[in-house]
């Protein structure tokens, strides 16, 4: 017979059996599987049947233990308060536990809208110590973190009045919650302050509240946190807005708008203050610029004076050595008359005037020998009489006229040297 005939009704129950057994003993393999996974960014809680507890902080598969209880747990927790409606339950390693509401100084409320992010210990005492507690992420939210997180907002909002809040003291604020988170909450003593309301015109009671500090170190005195005994630490806190209660929108309207008018009328009166300033620049430019040119004038008219002056005196100069020179010359001129007369006196005394007068008789021959050479009439008479010297009367004439020129320039003809 052939074992792997289909049609055998043995073989058929023999594989059906099997197959079952199988899936038999796989449901029971995982209902008593001792082994276990943790997904990165958890933690979880392993309760062994012999009552031992151990955390598994790596991810991965890990032994457990067979019949072992297991509770994951996030390695991070965020407290949120954004919601008007908490919804306890995780999302995204998150719980939303809805607004809160604080209390300023001035009495005035507000709802804060924000998140805070808790870190779980790495230690696993601790660890076990936070389960044991509480069971349950959103037990240990509810029961400790969202109630810590409030107390802290609280006490930081008691620090300050709304109007101060409003005012700039946004971030002292969230840096006093911050510090309280951490460290723990502040406490505080309470002072009783009557003040005047120049908004509503009335005396009110303020009541101011203080950090009260260590003597010895000067750090400032807390509550015991209720999360550092549990090895929680703080991330981070931020507080993404703070909604005031009517009244308080109503007095920042009234102040907003008295700031508004003192800011305008302040802007004014700068306005005022600066056309002042910048109309006095101008006059007072106006002026310097007529001074200016005013002593643009005064100086050009100096220097035409002084540059008249210099040119006068230049020009004086100038007449003084033409006039110098002149002098100059005039006295060369006499010096040089002076020479040739007394050269002249000297040629006279040493010739007695011999060339003058040479020049005189040379002259005078000239007149009366042009006037001889004229005549007409008979120069040699044409009867001669008696015995005595024949003469000729030219000659006469000419001896005549020689002798009388000697005569009147009494020449002598003799040298004197």
């Amino acid at each position: 017979m052939n074992s792997t005939n289909p049609n055998n009704p043995m073989i058929t129950k023999k594989t059906i059996a099997a197959g079952v057994a199988a899936i038999l003993g796989l449901i029971l393999f995982l209902i008593v599987n001792p082994f276990s996974w943790n997904d990165a960014g958890n933690r979880t809680v392993v309760e062994r049947t012999n009552g031992e507890q151990i955390v598994q902080f790596a991810p991965g598969i890990f032994y457990a233990g067979f019949f072992a209880k297991e509770k994951e747990w996030p390695n991070q927790i965020s407290v949120t308060y954004q919601d008007a409606v908490p919804k306890l339950e995780i999302e995204d390693n998150g719980i939303e536990v809805g607004q809160i509401m604080i209390r300023f100084s001035d009495a005035t409320t507000a709802d804060v809208r924000g998140i805070t992010q808790f870190i779980l210990p790495s230690d696993e005492k601790e660890m076990i110590l936070i389960h044991n507690t509480h069971r349950t992420p959103q037990s240990l939210v509810v029961k400790r973190l969202a109630p810590y997180t409030k107390e802290c907002l609280q006490s930081s909002a008691q620090l300050m009045s709304s109007e101060k809040h409003y005012g700039g003291g946004r971030a002292q604020m969230a840096q006093d919650f911050l510090d309280q988170l951490k460290e723990g909450v502040y406490l505080l003593v309470t002072e009783e302050n009557v003040v005047y309301d120049s908004l509503e015109m009335e005396k009110k009671r303020v009541y101011q509240t203080e950090i009260q500090y260590d003597k010895k170190t000067s750090a400032p005195k807390r509550k015991l946190s209720s999360i550092k005994e549990y090895g929680i630490t703080v991330a981070d806190a931020a507080i993404t807005d703070v909604d005031y209660e009517n009244k308080v929108d109503e007095k920042l309207v009234k102040i907003i708008d008295a700031v508004t008018k003192s800011s305008i009328s302040k802007q004014e009166l700068m306005t005022a203050q600066q056309q002042t300033l910048t109309a006095k620049a101008k006059g007072e430019q106006a002026l310097v610029e007529i001074e200016y040119q005013q002593k643009q004038e005064q100086t050009k008219q100096v220097v035409e004076a002084q540059t008249k002056v210099k040119v006068a005196e230049q020009d004086k100069m100038q007449q003084k050595i033409a006039y110098e020179g002149s002098i100059l010359e005039a006295k060369k001129i006499k010096e040089l008359a002076d020479a040739n007369a007394y050269a002249r006196q000297r040629i006279m005394q040493a010739d007695g005037a011999l060339e003058m007068k040479l020049k005189a008789q040379v002259e005078v021959q000239k007149v009366w020998a042009e006037a001889f050479s004229k005549y007409t009439g008979a120069v040699v008479p044409q009867i001669q009489t008696g015995g005595g010297p024949t003469t000729n009367g030219a000659l006469n004439f000419m001896d005549i006229m020689t002798a009388k020129t000697a005569r009147d320039f009494a020449l002598d003809l003799k040298n004197k040297n």
